[in-house]
């Protein structure tokens, strides 16, 4: 069994390796605005998103998903999470997430993140109240998640997913795979958490809206001067992200457990950041919670998150959860989430 963790370690190394290679990452280039697909960063799950979203080696419900698919180990029984975040600019983010644990075998499950934009009216320097036509834009990802727990003390997760964006005529396809770890460590209450997210193909938008005419020789006469062509866009990379995280529980006991969690992120479209989050929870009913994102990241607009959250056990063995989460985003204002749990 150790020559296992031993191994699959040893291929997370070698995967982080490459992937801050492809990221091109240099020390005082921040390479904000540079990649595709910037949704894969927003954080899922109101729950860790009001700790501040200090939540990779906390990872606990569906939302491991998108944090560390490691968390899936964990999830006792059937559970599915739906979790809405109105986001900025009007923009709505949905997601939906399901995890099945087979016991000996594992946990399974799938993801899927939708978003709404709405209508938007085509506009033109001629036209600049719109030309009768409406477009939209829209953010997909579907991921089948597994994770698996290799001793009482250690757990890996792995997350495939598929990416789509389009807008108007032009769409762009992907494909990533998350990669994750937990280790109880032998400092009683304290675990170690790391992740990689979006490792993965880059993405090229392509369809009608690029299609153009052509004149391939301005200076003669009597060509053909509309000669159907294809506007060649530019490949991007996606989002990378590598977490690493510790959480602390001082205090677990059946009437009070408070945790205080810790990450690090080392992004390929920005700089490095830390977040920090806690959450306190009493007769494992009610939750409150309280973090702070992107500490010592220069000009970043994300601050202090707040959150709480509710459990109700109903008809025996069926466990709802209700949680909700505020993130302060300065002069861009704030975001929330709303998240429904449901377990059995």
């Amino acid at each position: 069994m150790k020559i296992r963790i031993f191994i699959f370690l040893s291929a997370l190394v070698l995967v982080s390796s490459m992937a801050f290679c492809q990221s091109s990452f240099v020390a005082n280039v921040s390479k904000r605005g540079t990649t595709a697909a910037s949704f894969l960063s927003i954080s899922e799950g109101a729950k860790a998103t009001a700790m501040g979203s200090a939540f990779v080696a906390v990872s606990d419900d569906q939302s491991a998903f998108f944090w560390n698919p490691a968390g899936l180990a964990k999830i006792d029984g059937v559970g599915v999470m739906f979790d809405h975040t109105d986001w900025l600019a009007d923009v709505a983010y949905n997601y939906i997430a399901a995890s099945y644990n087979l016991g000996g075998m594992g946990t399974v499950g799938f993801s899927f993140l939708s978003s709404s934009y709405g209508d938007m009216k085509v506009t033109t320097v001629d036209a600049p109240n719109g030309t009768g036509q409406i477009f939209t834009a829209s953010d997909i990802a579907f991921s089948l998640g597994y994770a698996m727990n290799l001793t009482d003390n250690f757990a890996i997760g792995f997350n495939p997913k598929i990416i789509y964006q389009s807008i108007w005529e032009a769409s762009a396809v992907g494909f990533a795979m998350d990669l994750g770890v937990q280790y109880r460590t032998p400092f009683d209450g304290i675990m170690l958490g790391m992740s990689i997210s979006n490792f993965g193909t880059k993405m090229q938008m392509q369809g009608n809206t690029t299609l153009v005419t052509y004149d391939p020789d301005l200076t003669t006469t009597g060509n053909n001067g509309k000669i159907p062509a294809n506007l060649s866009t530019d490949y991007w990379s996606l989002p990378l992200n590598f977490r690493v995280g510790l959480a602390y529980s001082p205090i677990s006991t059946d009437n009070n457990k408070l945790t205080i969690a810790v990450d690090a992120l080392h992004p390929s479209d920005n700089y490095e950041s830390v977040n920090i989050g806690g959450e306190y929870v009493f007769h494992n009913i009610i939750a409150i919670r309280g973090g702070y994102k992107s500490l010592f990241l220069q000009d970043s607009e994300e601050s202090f998150a707040l959150g709480f959250g509710l459990k109700q056990i109903l008809l025996g063995n069926i466990a709802v959860k209700l949680d909700y989460a505020y993130q302060n985003f300065g002069r861009l204002n704030n975001i929330q989430k709303f998240t429904l749990g449901i377990s059995f």
